[in-house]
Parts: structure tokens; sequence; C-alpha cells
């Protein structure tokens, strides 16, 4: 039987992403149907050490924004997965930098020890290289090894444009991060952006330089151990992704990130964590799912139906659908 949608009379003046069902054009808006909750994001907090120019959460050493998330408040959100048979193989943490939640390393070593792959999202800079927070990830790594990863934030292969994004005096301290990770056997990737003109192989081969002469255990053909992420500026006029566009380009969404992944954030003042579906919609509230993974998996109304995430921001289209883009 074949189904003809027409948007509601009242949304045919509304502007883009405005409304959750129906495009600005009156087309019925695309949505993402998890499929199995592979990868947990925990936002451990907004706060970091430096501040980028185009950090799309806003971290700095003065945005708590989103509050430390503590060790109890993960370690049920652990077990919680765990119960729900959800598919859950990954634990990944990412801030703020994680480095600086005072709770990181107990969270860190918990997920570890429930038999989680961890992937953290570091700068690698200060936060991490304090002799303390060193010696308790050369243990975590004797004990658990490839199961814990560092991806570090390096956002070109040059000092210049890296430091144009990060600031002054970044490059050096995260090479350092990278060099010692390196040095000390732990598994590694790195995190860059897309956003200079480059081609993805031009991007490779800058990598694949630096990387032979620290000589890091990174392969660069490698699209999981050197990530090259599209930009979320706010810049462009982003499309709406409608149920007519999988086909049009080629894509599933199966191969969104909403599909196999949800990210907890502590609200500032919050008196529990909250689930929303990813790591690039932290801050919209209109994007929550509830307070538990259960609850997550039957939101319905608004943005989600019945469970699934309606693609109504821009990000859904500029980084995942259109720009290939996936934290996990």
């Amino acid at each position: 039987m074949n189904i003809e949608f027409k948007a509601p009379e009242a949304t045919q003046a509304l502007g883009k992403f405005e409304d959750p069902s129906w495009t600005a054009t009156g087309e019925k808006r695309a949505e993402v149907r998890l499929q199995q909750l592979e990868t947990l994001w925990i936002n451990t907090g907004t706060l970091c050490n430096i501040a980028c120019v185009n950090c799309y959460i806003e971290s700095s050493p003065s945005n708590d924004h989103l509050e430390y998330i503590t060790a109890d408040e993960v370690h049920s959100l652990l077990n919680e997965a765990r119960a729900l048979g959800v598919g859950t193989r990954e634990i990944a943490f990412t801030g703020g930098e994680p480095f600086m939640n005072p709770h990181f390393i107990k969270m860190l070593e918990d997920a570890l020890s429930q038999g989680f792959s961890v992937l953290v999202l570091t700068n690698a800079m200060q936060p991490m290289q304090r002799p303390k927070i060193k010696q308790e990830l050369l243990r975590l790594n004797k004990l658990y090894g490839a199961a814990l990863t560092l991806r570090v934030s390096l956002d070109h292969h040059t000092k210049l444009l890296h430091e144009s994004e990060r600031g002054p005096k970044t490059w050096a301290k995260a090479i350092a991060g990278l060099d010692w990770l390196a040095e000390n056997g732990f598994s590694l990737a790195i995190a860059g952006r897309t956003c200079w003109d480059e081609t993805d192989n031009a991007s490779r081969d800058g990598y694949r330089d630096l990387i032979s002469r620290h000589n890091w255990p990174i392969d660069p053909d490698d699209h999981q151990r050197l990530m090259l992420l599209p930009e979320m500026d706010g810049k462009h006029d982003v499309p709406e992704i409608t149920t007519a566009c999988w086909d049009i380009l080629g894509k599933s969404p199966a191969d969104q990130m909403c599909a196999n992944s949800r990210m907890v954030v502590k609200r500032k003042g919050a008196t529990a964590p909250a689930i929303v579906p990813c790591t690039l919609l932290p801050y919209d509230e209109a994007f929550e799912m509830g307070s538990t993974l259960a609850a997550s998996l039957a939101a319905d109304g608004g943005m989600f139906s019945d469970g699934a995430v309606k693609l109504c921001h821009s990000h859904c289209a500029k980084f995942c659908v259109l720009g290939g883009g996936s934290c996990s």
C-alpha cells in the first residue's frame, strides 16, 4: 500500500529544523532507529584546559554547563547497559577534557573491569600528563592493554594550522602527550579536521609523515585510527534530510551515529544525568530521551518516534548524513 505523506498546513510557514516531523518544504523528515547500542558515550563535563576557536561543545576553562558526572552515576549506567542486553561493547568518554574530572580514573577502571572496550577522547595535554594520572594510566594499560584506546585531538598535521584552532603553545604539549603514550605502548588514534581545503589523501599523507617521524603506532589509512571529522561551524546553509534522501544519497539510516550510540550528559544543577542521541547534541533539551537507558529506548513525541531519532538538527545533516562523520 502506498502512503502519501503530506505536511500539515500549519508547518508550511516554518523554517528549517523547526518541526520535528516535517521539513520547511513540507516533506517527511528522515529518522534513524537504534539498531543496537554499540557505543555508550559519557560526557565527563565541559570544563577543558583550553578553549578552541570552534569547539562544537564550547568547552573551555570556564564552561561548566555540563558538570562533572560522578563515578557512582557512571557505575549505574554501566550496570544498566549490561542488564539491558542491547549489544553495548564500547564505553567512550568525552568532554571537555576527561582527565580534568576528578572521578575519571575510577570510572575508567570501572568500565574496563566490566569487560567493555573503552575509548577516551583527550587533547593529551597537561591534565593527562600529571604524574599521578600517568602512573594510573600505566597501571590500567598493563592490566587491560588494547581494551583501552586514547584518541588524541590533533586538528592538523602542521603546528601552524593546529594552533590556529587550539591556540598558541598547544602543539608541543599535544605532541609530547602522544610521544609518551606511544613510548608506553598505549592503543592510539588521532582525530583531525577536514576544514583546511585538503583532499583526504593529502591530509592522510601529511599525518603519515608526522606519524612516521614520531614512530606512533597509528595507521593513517585506517579511518578509525586517523579520523578526519567534518567541521560544524554553523556558517553554512545546510539542507534538511528527508525520507527520500536515503535513496538519493545512496545512504542508509543504519549507517548513522544515532543508529548505534547514545550519549550521557549531566546538566549543571540537574539531579541526574540525561540521555541524548549522540555526542553532537549536548545542550538542546528537546533532544533529551530520559534519565535512563531504558527510557531512551522508548522515547516518543517531539524529536523522537518510539525511540527513533528525527533528524531535526543541522548537525544531523552536515556532520553525519552529508559529511559522513561519526565519533564512534
